[in-house]
């Protein structure tokens, strides 16, 4: 039981302190890894794994096998000669039962992962010790708690749904692409959706050849990939709101100009105009990850008429209708149609804009707490018991020996602010001091904002974008019709505005190269 729970604000964000074990973990008893997922931004297709005795004997030179990322794992230390198995580092290599397998997942995966991610929060252990029959390890930095359930959309109906009516030529093949047979490919099997959706569409094109003419299709395809980088990259949970309507213009507007001011093979552009290639190149749009292709539905169909009243497909397909225009204009029209889009902004200061980030997504910093630590793996002791401590924040305690005490702490973002919640959930385990580095934040700044703006009370930081200082954050207005959050509102054309030095949600930034 939680004896002592107390609060205390460290210029604003609150840090929940508790003295000992979570509520149901009995005396003794630590929580049981979680479930993760294989996972490395931006990177190969799979990660290694090796065979244990290779391992102890050469360390992480000959890979036995592959693990795919979006792999659900429950991973466990490997002990040996009493010590668990790690580089010479102290990083973890740990062994791992697989839930999910990525190349072989169905829908019906789903389900089995969010049972199995239930499981494991419920289940309390001793210590984190692999059975002995444990054979192969993987590096614990290429997992990750995420808690995101493979996505799969619901079956196609036979026969398929006719496409709403359109507004446009453009819309009107982007709806028959979604209600296509070949956009369906591209979401049956959960790996390399990104490649299936494109190749989906040049099969859509071939089949569609005497309908609409090659430039219109082209068109097409390259809208529907912007669209689909503005709904996801923006915050759906904003809806049809005003401030959502014009933050899709906004990311819609930086693909413009990537493509058509400013196009560099290193942003996605092969050549002027290819906004498909920019706004699906993951070290820009990071919405477009393997990984992020495989829970959000960022390549699903979602404009299949038959999913217009599912809650979630039935709002999107909403806040695409919502910005559909809007981003016609920002892609192909001339600019009179970025200063009706953008009222009060100069052509010059828009067709510069290139960048923007969301502060509340950047990395999370506390300069005020100076002994809060991410710890992307470590192993903690407590006499011949192991704990596995991955992909987690802790509040580090006193010294001991070669190590720390330290208690659990959970980062909960409330609105705007962080509530921070140090837990004792490991009581008297020590954390391997080779992996606390107690390092001052770098490029903190309140909400993550850019210098300028002074708030009274902070109640969050975030680290800022390295390359902020080579550009101007700007104040962008939008001019857009808005429905409300849950799309079902009176519509109104309102004007409202995005970015400037205060504003927590969203930078747009112009000049950065």
């Amino acid at each position: 039981m939680i004896d002592r729970l107390m609060g205390r604000a460290l210029r604003g964000i609150v840090v929940l302190v508790a003295s000992s074990p979570a509520i149901g973990m009995a005396l003794g008893e630590i929580p049981a890894t979680p479930l993760m997922t294989v996972y490395q931004f931006n990177g190969p297709a799979a990660v290694p794994y090796y065979d244990l005795d290779a391992f102890l004997r050469n360390g992480p030179a000959s890979p036995a096998g592959r693990l795919t990322q979006g792999t659900s794992v429950i991973p466990c230390l490997v002990i040996r000669s009493g010590q668990p198995v790690t580089d010479g580092q102290g990083t973890p290599y740990v062994g791992f039962e697989i839930v999910v397998d990525a190349n072989g997942a169905t829908p019906a995966s789903t389900e089995r992962f969010e049972q199995v991610l239930e499981q494991r929060k419920a289940t309390t252990v001793r210590n984190h010790h692999c059975p002995a029959s444990a054979r192969h390890v993987v590096d614990v930095r290429k997992l990750y708690a995420l808690g995101k359930a493979p996505s799969f959309d619901p079956p196609r109906p036979a026969p398929a749904t006719a496409p709403k009516s359109a507004r446009g030529e453009l819309d009107e093949i982007v709806r028959a692409f979604h209600a296509s047979s070949q956009c369906e490919t591209a979401n049956r099997v959960l790996t390399g959706r990104r490649e299936a959706l494109q190749q989906a569409w040049s099969a859509f094109t071939a089949a569609s050849a005497g309908r609409w003419q090659a430039a219109s299709l082209a068109r097409a395809r390259n809208l529907d990939f912007v669209m689909r980088t503005a709904l996801y990259e923006g915050h759906r949970a904003r809806g049809c709101n005003a401030y959502g309507a014009c933050e899709r213009n906004v990311i819609a507007l930086s693909v413009r100009n990537r493509a058509l001011e400013l196009c560099q093979d290193g942003q996605g552009c092969r050549s002027p105009g290819d906004f498909e290639g920019v706004s699906s190149t993951v070290s820009q749009y990071n919405i477009w990850d393997e990984l992020l292709t495989q829970t959000t539905g960022l390549t699903s169909c979602f404009l299949r008429p038959d999913l217009a009243d599912r809650p979630h497909y039935g709002r999107l397909q909403m806040m695409y209708a919502q910005s559909l225009g809007d981003v016609e204009r920002i892609l192909y029209g001339s600019t009179d149609d970025l200063r009706a889009v953008f009222p009060g902004n100069s052509p010059d200061d828009l067709t510069r804009v290139r960048h923007y980030y969301h502060p509340p997504a950047m990395g999370k910093c506390f300069p005020d707490h100076e002994r809060l630590e991410y710890i992307s793996g470590a192993v903690a002791r407590r006499g011949e018991d192991f704990a596995l401590i991955a992909n987690t924040r802790i509040a580090v305690g006193e010294r001991r020996g070669s190590g720390y005490l330290f208690q659990q702490a959970l980062v909960e973002d409330e609105g705007e602010r962080d509530v921070v919640t140090q837990l004792d959930r490991y009581p008297g385990f020590v954390i391997d001091g080779r992996k606390v580095e107690l390092r001052s934040a770098s490029r903190c700044s309140p909400y993550g904002t850019p210098p300028g703006c002074r708030f009274g009370q902070v109640d969050r930081y975030r680290r800022t974008p390295s390359w902020l200082s080579a550009g101007q954050p700007l104040q962008l207005n939008c001019r857009v019709r808005s429905s409300g959050e849950d799309c079902q509102g009176t519509i109104t054309v309102e004007t409202t505005q995005v970015g400037g030095a205060c504003d927590t949600a969203m930078q747009p930034v112009a000049g950065v190269r």
